[in-house]
């Protein structure tokens, strides 16, 4: 097929821009009109790339002839144009790129072959963490000591950015990487202008943060995937994937005054996530559509993984055109109009788009909300809230003293309030009326609980500028709340210390405490440790309950304070009108604050600027760091993959329940000293102080293989309490799972796991397969897999498989003491049936049948070769 008759040209301000016109292809046949927003730039993705060796022209007709129902998976070779990456996620990649160079060279090569071929962007942002809070020095005190604990990690980024071509590093203390994503990176509109022609293409991203959706918001085909992908990608392998069924989720109405884009998405979260959309992806269509602003459909993209969907994309329409101009993007604004209407992609509400489904969502009937203890699909009304709560036993109490002050904190007290992630800090509706809240209670006398550890971590630097010309961010600081922070903090668990006594009592008295945060996630034990209910809400409820200081408060009848003369003073009282929080966003949100603060976003602090690296090749590792360890994955390397065997006489490790999330499985948070990484930092000589947290650690694979399965919440059905322990067969001896496991490697003993619904929710994390791949555990035969995780397992030459419907290991009767085989791996195929054989320790055999979730010819290849980074470097090869 000649790609090339599918071109047309317009021509703007005296130049001829040429594009793929998709669609040309209705001359072949292909309905192209009808087809979702998000099939449309597949299909474009497809015809550009077409012939260069990994598209073919199968591709482009399977993509073209989309359909409302996929009988069987059909799998399609997308090319994202870059790649997004942050520094949790980021580091352990940098460094398999630096153990594949090192193993080009110990293979006779050239190890500068390994090397990006697509754009990457690291933005530095998840390893700052809430030390210090609530002064005015609080941002520069935590960024010091971020420099202190993270240098080494650092400088292998700067080595990065120094050694490999294609590769840009946004410093620490700059932004989030979705806001800087949103604001800046990207484009939705890409020129090339190193051809003879100057072709026009759509801008797309894949992120190695499950929250990268956020920029679906303004249009961009964006999400997140595991690290372990991202690197192939990176080096020039196409994402492979099924091609996705399209939800569309008709919009209505109008949000009504009182209500906010966070008690919209949160609503979202809850009705598609019972709705299922995994591996699906999402797109908002309707009337509504046109009601809300870009900062509010990005609060809405950005929580998409929440739901479970690949994808949660709006349209390019006038809204989109506009956001670009603003944010100091003019050149990339005035050629998307023309070049979106022209291709067919620019949103009038005017079109018949078929979707798989179809869910409608009246706008009207939103109402404020909040959601939790410890899920975000698990919304409650604002009104409902003290109901909702009675659990929570209001009989426990302890008194402490606080700045020689006595103190009461009990059952449902916030000891955390957080204004704080992408989710909301890019929208400065909510961020403005957070301001005006705390000027208004500023000003009848309010001040938060002294038990209260407020924070502030805006995604962009954009979001003080308007602040301050609002003259609100005085008020904000008078509330405890100052910038802490330019990063990711108490969303991802960097919420830092609370006071010692409010520890103390928290562990003596068994005190269930909440925390409430502008954020996207809050599973157990994510937020803090100690802190066991945790509800996302908007800014502006952050704010409130953080003068309130407790969670069980019915704010229509309960006073959140007193004037210092006792008069009650309720949330109506303090809540901003939409039409002030209009008018000083219209005065205060201006072009001049972007093209300033992004102009030099790349530059870094001093602190960056300061750091010294040596450039070479390869990278020089250091033996006594327990930061950046030389991994294993290519130890040994063959050139050539070896045979796969069935797994038989396994061990069970884990026996697992529902919605096991990435936290419980990757290591995240807190290092807990009495645990197997706690213990290894001890041995060599690393202070308690200066652990750090597991995500800097990311590097080091000796810390992260001994936090895998270590959160201290996790329930594994073999023992009798929560935390990471198992029994160890045939001995029948409880231990942490990492001796356990270790012991069984010593025996050449291989593991499998067994888990229930949605195992490897929550966040894009590698090691989350890392880990499960390096403790030996050879497969994961759960109800239903989250698809990044699932993604990622393949990736580590993982098995997953899954239980027929109906079935679970609980159905099997399965205690962890049996011995697992499963047979016929010889010769895989997509979603084969595979044979699973249990031995019970009083010789009973049981059999059953599982599906194999390899679910494209390319995922078998992945599993054969090892994973994707052994298959990646033979093709080097």
């Amino acid at each position: 097929m000649d790609k090339e008759k599918y071109l047309s040209s317009f021509e703007f301000e005296e130049r001829e821009y040429f594009f793929y016109d998709i669609n040309k292809l209705s001359k072949d046949g292909f309905d192209i009109k009808k087809l979702p927003y998000s099939i449309k730039i597949l299909v474009e993705n497809i015809l550009r790339n077409l012939g260069d060796g990994q598209v073919n022209e199968k591709d482009l007709k399977n993509i073209a002839g989309w359909s409302r129902k996929q009988p069987i998976p059909i799998e399609i070779p997308y090319k994202p144009v870059r790649v997004l990456m942050q520094d949790f996620t980021g580091v352990p990649a940098v460094v398999d790129l630096a153990a594949m160079r090192d193993a080009m060279l110990e293979l006779g090569k050239n190890p500068e072959k390994i090397n990006p071929l697509v754009p990457v962007d690291l933005i530095v942002d998840h390893s700052v963490q809430v030390d210090y809070y609530g002064t005015e020095d609080s941002i520069l005190k935590n960024v010091a000591l971020e420099y202190k604990r993270n240098e080494e990690r650092y400088k292998l980024l700067k080595w990065a950015q120094k050694s490999f071509h294609n590769f840009r590093v946004v410093p620490p203390n700059s932004g989030i990487c979705h806001q800087v994503n949103l604001e800046y990176l990207a484009k939705v509109v890409c020129i090339d202008d190193r051809k003879d022609k100057k072709l026009l293409y759509l801008d797309t991203c894949i992120g190695t943060d499950s929250h990268t959706p956020m920029v679906n918001g303004i249009g961009v085909m964006g999400w997140g995937v595991g690290g372990i992908e991202a690197e192939a990608v990176m080096l020039g392998q196409p994402y492979y994937m099924p091609i996705p069924e399209v939800i569309g989720v008709k919009l209505i109405g109008e949000l009504n005054e009182g209500v906010t884009a966070t008690d919209l998405i949160l609503t979202i979260t809850e009705k598609l996530r019972r709705y299922g959309v995994v591996d699906k992806f999402v797109e908002y269509f309707g009337p509504g559509v046109k009601t809300l602003s870009i900062p509010d459909r990005a609060t809405i993209s950005n929580m998409t993984p929440e739901f479970g969907a690949t994808l949660g994309i709006f349209p390019i329409d006038r809204k989109t055109i506009e956001y670009l101009r603003m944010t100091n993007r003019d050149r990339y604004a005035d050629i998307l109009e023309i070049y979106a209407k022209k291709a067919g992609i620019f949103y009038t509400g005017q079109e018949k788009v078929e979707y798989t489904d179809v869910l409608e969502i009246d706008l009207n009937s939103i109402e404020p909300s909040i959601a939790g203890p410890s899920r975000p699909q698990d919304r409650i009304s604002l009104s409902q809230v003290k109901s909702n709560l009675q659990n929570l036993k209001t009989d426990n109490f302890v008194d402490i003293e606080i700045d020689q002050n006595p103190v009461r904190i009990k059952d449902g007290s916030v000891v955390i309030a957080a204004i704080t992630s992408c989710t909301n800090t890019s929208n400065p509706f909510v961020i403005i009326g957070a301001g005006l809240m705390a000027r208004n209670a500023v000003k009848k006398g309010l001040r938060v609980k002294p038990y209260v550890k407020t924070s502030f971590a805006p995604g962009s630097k954009v979001v003080e500028s308007y602040l301050k010309k609002s003259g609100l961010m005085p008020y904000l600081e008078a509330l405890g709340f100052h910038i802490t922070a330019y990063g990711c903090t108490t969303c991802i668990g960097n919420s830092g210390p609370v006071l010692p006594q409010i520890e103390e009592a928290i562990i003596k008295n068994n005190l269930n405490v909440a925390a409430v945060l502008s954020g996207n996630r809050n599973f157990e034990a994510r937020i803090h440790q100690l802190v066991r209910s945790n509800f996302l809400a908007s800014p502006m409820l952050v704010v409130a309950y953080a003068l309130a200081g407790k969670i069980d408060i019915d704010f229509k009848n309960e006073p959140l304070g007193y004037t210092p003369y006792g008069e009650k003073v309720m949330l109506k009282d303090l809540w901003p009108s939409s039409e002030e929080i209009h008018e000083i966003i219209s005065d205060t949100f201006t072009k001049s604050d972007f093209k300033r603060d992004y102009g030099k976003i790349f530059d870094g602090d001093l602190f960056w600027q300061k750091m010294n690296v040596k450039v070479d090749k390869t990278y020089h590792w250091h033996e006594k760091s327990t930061y950046i360890k030389k991994p294993p994955y290519f130890d040994n390397f063959m050139k050539e993959p070896g045979k796969i065997f069935d797994i038989t006489n396994a061990r069970i490790l884990l026996l697992l329940g529902d919605s096991i999330t990435t936290d419980h499985i990757s290591p995240a948070g807190e290092i807990d000293p009495d645990y197997p990484a706690g213990k290894y930092l001890i041995s060599k000589g690393v202070k308690e102080d200066d652990f750090n947290s597991y995500g800097s650690r990311r590097g080091n694979h000796e810390v992260m293989i001994r936090g895998t399965f270590g959160n201290i919440r996790i329930k594994n059905k073999m023992v009798n309490r929560e935390g990471s322990f198992t029994v160890k067969y045939p001995e029948n001896e409880e231990m942490f799972i990492f001796d356990a496991a270790m012991k069984y490697q010593m025996e050449n003993t291989p593991l499998v796991v067994f888990a229930g619904k949605e195992y490897g929710t929550g966040s894009s994390r590698d090691w989350a397969a890392k880990g499960t791949s390096l403790l030996g555990i050879k497969a994961v035969i759960a109800e239903s897999f989250e698809r990044i995780h699932k993604s990622n397992l393949v990736g580590m030459g993982i098995l997953p498989l899954q239980f027929k419907e109906g079935e679970s290991w609980a159905k099997y009767e399965i205690k962890g003491d049996e011995v697992v085989s499963i047979f016929g791996l010889e010769n895989l195929s997509p979603r084969k049936d595979i044979r699973i054989e249990l031995s019970k320790p009083d010789g009973e055999k049981r059999e059953f049948f599982v599906t194999l979730r390899l679910d494209t010819e390319v995922e078998v290849e992945y599993y054969a070769n090892g994973g994707i980074l052994p298959y990646v470097l033979r093709r080097f090869l």
